[in-house]
C-alpha cells in the first residue's frame, strides 16, 4: 500500500479559535502530500478534497511532522473516515520519544539534510493566504512536504537523526526507529 507524507496549512491561527483546546476548528487552507507509490507531489485546496480523501483511505501510512498533534485534529473534520485511524508515522513525536524534547522541522532539516530548507514560516503562509498568494502558500506547503519526506527517508535508511543541542554547537545522534505497517492494519476507518 501508498505511504502518504502530509502537511497542512491553515488561514487562520490559534489565537483565532480560542485556543489550543480547540486547535480542530482551525480551517485549511491547502494540503500538500507526496505518494510513494507515483512518485509525485500534490497539493490540494478545500474544493479538492474529496481527491485527497481518496488517496489518504488507500494509504497504508501517512507520514507527518507534528502531525497527529496538529494536521490530523485539524484535518478530520473534512472527512467522512477517521484519519486518525490510520497508520502514521509522526517524526516529532518518534523525536520526543527517544530523545525527550521537541524541535523545528527547519533546524532538524539544516542538521541532516544538505542544500534542502524550509522555505518560510507557517505563519507566513497564512498571510499570503489572506493577501491571495495561493500559490505561493502552495509552494511553501510542498517544500515542507518535501523536507519532511527527506527526513523519514534518513530515519529508514540510517535509523536516526542528527539532533542540536540548545545553546552549543555539538549534534546528539538520536536514534528512531521504523517498522513497516502490518498489511491491512487500517482498522476503524468509518
Amino acid at each position: 500500500m501508498d505511504k502518504i507524507v502530509f502537511d497542512i496549512e491553515t488561514s487562520n491561527i490559534i489565537s483565532d479559535v480560542g485556543g489550543d483546546a480547540y486547535i480542530d476548528r482551525l480551517d485549511v487552507s491547502v494540503v500538500g502530500a507526496y505518494s510513494y507509490e507515483k512518485d509525485e507531489y500534490y497539493c490540494f485546496e478545500q474544493h479538492e478534497f474529496a481527491e485527497l480523501e481518496e488517496m489518504m483511505k488507500k494509504c497504508g501510512l501517512l507520514v507527518g511532522f507534528s502531525s497527529k498533534r496538529f494536521d490530523v485534529p485539524v484535518l478530520n473534520k473534512y472527512f467522512k473516515f477517521n484519519l486518525a485511524a490510520l497508520p502514521h508515522y509522526d517524526i516529532l513525536e518518534e523525536i520526543e520519544k527517544a530523545y525527550g524534547r521537541r524541535i523545528s522541522l527547519a533546524l532538524l532539516a539544516e542538521a541532516n539534510l544538505q542544500g534542502v530548507a524550509k522555505s518560510g514560516h507557517g505563519l507566513d503562509a497564512i498571510e499570503w493566504w489572506k493577501n491571495g498568494e495561493k500559490d505561493r502558500v502552495k509552494e511553501y506547503c510542498k517544500q515542507d512536504v518535501k523536507v519532511t519526506k527527506d527526513i523519514f527517508d534518513l530515519v529508514k535508511k540510517q535509523g536516526y537523526l542528527w539532533i542540536p543541542q540548545r545553546n552549543s554547537p555539538h549534534m546528539s545522534k538520536v536514534e528512531l526507529k521504523y517498522r513497516e505497517p502490518e498489511p491491512g492494519s487500517q482498522g476503524g476507518l468509518f
